[in-house]
């Protein structure tokens, strides 16, 4: 897997567009539904909602 990094802007809205080089990369199907949320260290993470519901039933952290 090849890994390019994109640079991504912040608009005023708060909103950031993530190229789909990046989400294919990731194995991230358009339509597919996330969850973000901040890792609490600077970085923002993104995970698929199943996942992370799934973890969290489990008591495994996100």
């Amino acid at each position: 897997m090849i890994r390019s990094p994109s640079e991504v802007v912040v608009d005023e809205h708060g909103t950031v567009a993530l190229p789909m080089s990046v989400l294919a990369e990731a194995g991230i199907n358009p339509g597919e539904t996330l969850l973000a949320f901040s890792d609490g260290d600077g970085r923002i993470v993104l995970r698929r909602l199943e996942g992370a519901i799934t973890d969290l039933l489990n008591d495994r952290p996100l």
